[in-house]
């Protein structure tokens, strides 16, 4: 079917018009943020290997590397769904401060269906932690001390791991951002259950809460079990 130049022009502006509607990008956030999400869980059961062991965490970490070049185009895919989630997560955050520009001086649980919570309420802060987080977590351990193996090239990404979070400061700043991931996916999974429609089925905010929870959990085991020798 060939559209006149009324017609494209006019399914250019609806399709603008998805994108640029607060329920167009509160799917677009929702869908970069399952897409974020997964790749977390997936980096976390890679981190979780250490505990079967250094040398099957730098097994895993060397057949990434053996990647190359796909996974550098991963990577910069991963950041581009990172800037566009965050470049219209502040763009929603600066909208609702223009919409209301004197905050309340109490907040206090809206309830359904808003379901106002500590954790959707400081989404602008824990994304803005952890987005700070990212770059000191990639300058720390992809761009740390490359030691290596004895008598290999490969990288012993596991020593980096095991000294870095031995050290007070950065297990503890560990433990407390990844809390604050938790918090950012407890209300960012439903949000993007919501924009999808299934938000409102049963067990949905049990379910957002429990997996978020579970992510965070799981990211501080390691520290933890590292600065206390478990490991």
């Amino acid at each position: 079917m060939v559209l006149t130049p009324a017609q494209n022009a006019q399914a250019k502006a609806d399709k603008d018009s998805v994108y640029s509607s607060p329920i167009g990008k509160k799917i677009l956030t929702g869908v970069t943020g399952l897409g974020l999400t997964t790749f977390v869980v997936g980096h976390l059961l890679g981190n979780l290997t250490l505990f079967l062991g250094v040398s099957t965490y730098n097994q895993l970490a060397h057949r990434l590397d053996s990647l190359g070049a796909l996974l550098y185009l991963v990577e910069l895919g991963l950041l581009a769904i990172v800037s566009v989630h965050a470049a219209i997560g502040i763009g929603i955050y600066l909208g609702k401060r223009q919409a209301r520009p004197k905050q309340y001086e109490e907040y206090e649980s809206a309830g359904r269906p808003s379901r106002q919570t500590l954790a959707s309420r400081t989404m602008i802060f824990s994304g803005g932690l952890l987005a700070v987080f990212l770059v000191w977590h990639v300058a720390t351990f992809k761009f740390g001390p490359a030691y290596s193996l004895p008598n290999s090239t490969d990288r012993d990404l596991a020593r980096l791991v095991l000294e870095t979070f031995q050290q007070p400061t950065y297990a503890v700043s560990y433990v407390v951002i990844l809390s604050f991931l938790g918090l950012h996916l407890r209300h960012g999974l439903w949000s993007a259950f919501q924009s999808m429609g299934i938000a409102t089925k049963p067990g949905m905010v049990a379910a957002s809460s429990l997996l978020g929870s579970a992510i965070a959990l799981g990211f501080i085991s390691l520290p933890i079990a590292i600065y206390f020798r478990w490991l």
